[in-house]
C-alpha cells in the first residue's frame, strides 16, 4: 500500500497492513451451539477466564451479553476432543459456550506483505500515522511486529530509514509505535487501494454491527462487520491477546498490522485470524484507542 511522504511523494505501505498468517474465514454456518442457557455478566467472566486457564491454541473468544453466551471460535487445528476439554473448563455454564469452526489457521499475520522492512530481516505494514503533544510524529503497527526489530526501514535494501521502535506491547496487547526519522515522512490518510486515499481525522470505539473497511498491502481494501468485542485469541505457544475487536472482513498474510477504519474515524490494528478473501475471513483487531491513549499520542 502506499502512504504518500509529507503529501508528496508515496512510501509503499504505510495506513494498509502487515504481515504473515493464513489469513482469516468467517465461522461456518452450521458451527456447533451450546444449548439455550443463559449466564449473567459475573458467570460468563469466569467462564471466559476458564477458557482461558484451558489453554486450546487455535481459539478465540468473547462474551455476548446480551444471549448470555460466551461465543468460542475455533480454527481447523483444534480437535474435538480439544473442545470438549474447553467446555468442560467452563463447568456448570458449559450450556452456555456456544462454539464456532473457522476454517484455516489462526495466527499473527507476521509474515509477506508490500510494507516497511525490520533491520535484520522480516517486513510488515503500517496502520496510522500520529502525532505526539510534543509535535513529534510515529507510525502505529502491530506489536507483535515492533517486537521483531527495533530499526525499520522503507525499502527492502534497508537504504532508507522509516524511524526506530519507540515501544512496543504484545502479548497480552498487539500494538508497537515507531518513532519516524523525519516529519516528511507522516501521512494521516489510508490508501484505499483505487488510486484514492481516505483522511483520518478522529479514532473512535468500534461497536457490534457496525460496518468497517480494512486496508491492507496484499488484499487491498474490504468491508464488513464487527461481530465481537473485547475478544481473546489464542495464538499458541504463550501468545495470548485480551481486548480485540472480532470482524468478518477478510485478510490474508501480508495485511496485518493494517488500519482497520470506519469513515475516517480510525478502529484498529490488524493483529491475525483466519481465512483468505476467497471464501471470507474473521480478523481480530487491535483497538486503536487503546494504543493512542498508552503513548499519548493522536491522529492527525
Amino acid at each position: 500500500m502506499n502512504l504518500t511522504l509529507g503529501r508528496g511523494a508515496r512510501l509503499t505501505a504505510v495506513a494498509a497492513a502487515l504481515v504473515t498468517a493464513t489469513a482469516l474465514a468467517t465461522p461456518s454456518a452450521g458451527a456447533d451451539t451450546a444449548d439455550t442457557a443463559r449466564a449473567t455478566t459475573a458467570e460468563l467472566a469466569r467462564a471466559s477466564e476458564a477458557v482461558l486457564d484451558a489453554d486450546v491454541p487455535g481459539t478465540a473468544w468473547y462474551t455476548d451479553a446480551e444471549s448470555g453466551r460466551l461465543v468460542v471460535t475455533a480454527d481447523s487445528t483444534v480437535p474435538a476432543a480439544e473442545l470438549a476439554r474447553l467446555k468442560k473448563a467452563a463447568g456448570n455454564k458449559a450450556g452456555a459456550v456456544e462454539i464456532k469452526r473457522t476454517p484455516g489457521k489462526l495466527n499473527k499475520l507476521i509474515a509477506g506483505g508490500q510494507a516497511i522492512y525490520a533491520g535484520g530481516g522480516g517486513r510488515c505494514s503500517l496502520g496510522f500515522n500520529v502525532r505526539s503533544r510534543s509535535g513529534a510524529y510515529y507510525a502505529l503497527t502491530a506489536g507483535h511486529c515492533t517486537d521483531i526489530a527495533g530499526a525499520w526501514y522503507t525499502n527492502s535494501s534497508q537504504t532508507s530509514p522509516l524511524g526506530s521502535r519507540a515501544g512496543s506491547s504484545f502479548p497480552g496487547n498487539d500494538y508497537g509505535i515507531i518513532r519516524l526519522s523525519s516529519s516528511s515522512l507522516a501521512d494521516g490518510r489510508v490508501y484505499l487501494y483505487n488510486g484514492g486515499y481516505r483522511d483520518i481525522t478522529s479514532a473512535g470505539n468500534a461497536y457490534v454491527g457496525q460496518t468497517v473497511q480494512r486496508s491492507g498491502s496484499t488484499t487491498g481494501l474490504h468491508s464488513g462487520r464487527v461481530t465481537g468485542l473485547n475478544a481473546t485469541v489464542n495464538y499458541g505457544g504463550g501468545d495470548v491477546v485480551r481486548g480485540l475487536i472480532q470482524t468478518n472482513v477478510c485478510a490474508e498474510p501480508g495485511d496485518s498490522g493494517g488500519a482497520l477504519f470506519a469513515g475516517s474515524t480510525a478502529l484498529g490494528l490488524t493483529s491475525g485470524g483466519s481465512g483468505n478473501c476467497r471464501s471470507g475471513g474473521t480478523t481480530f483487531f487491535q483497538p486503536v484507542t487503546e494504543a493512542l491513549n498508552a503513548y499519548g499520542v493522536s491522529v492527525f
